[in-house]
């Protein structure tokens, strides 16, 4: 196997490791970075249990190579928290609406939510749904990680009270 040494920043941290030409982001940062909270579900990229930020874009870890993230600042859910352990924003909205059960897709839903949170439009109940819709879960029935989204967003200064969400046409 081809074996490439890759620099990158992940959670602010610059790290060095050497990868096999064909190991995924999301391989990387579990088994070299030891950055357990990326969670393989499908290796497909349909489920979005693997999401991280990529320079600040949300992507599925297990459909990119390690070799990829070269020079890349990449933020995975390990890097939520304050280095005292405080939860985030939306790490506490989570927990507060019940937005996990197994776990499994959470970090995942985290970190989307977290880019969701970052970008510069305020979200509404239509944008809320729409982009959530792109990740899976089995447990939840959406309803308590939709409620955690928006109550960090409304803590947040984010939310868009005025627009509700659009009927069907």
């Amino acid at each position: 196997m081809s074996r490439h040494t890759v620099a990158f920043t992940v959670n602010g941290i610059a790290r060095r490791v050497e990868v096999e030409a064909r190991r995924t982001l999301a391989e990387t940062l579990r088994e070299n970075c030891g950055l357990t909270g990326t969670h393989v579900g499908c290796e497909h990229g349909v489920c979005g249990a693997c999401t991280v930020l990529v320079d600040d874009v949300p992507l599925r870890s297990c459909l990119i190579f390690g070799v990829q993230a070269e020079g890349a600042s990449i933020r995975t859910v390990e890097g939520l928290a304050a280095p005292d352990g405080a939860l985030d924003v939306l790490q506490q909205a989570f927990q507060d609406h019940h937005g996990l059960q197994c776990g499994f897709c959470t970090p995942g839903f985290l970190m989307l939510g977290t880019w969701m949170l970052e970008r510069s439009e305020r979200l509404n109940e239509d944008s809320l749904r729409e982009i959530l819709s792109s990740n899976l879960c089995r447990c939840t029935g959406y309803q308590g990680i939709l409620d955690a989204v928006r109550a960090a967003a409304r803590t947040l200064g984010r939310w868009d009270d005025d627009a509700g969400i659009s009927s069907p046409a």
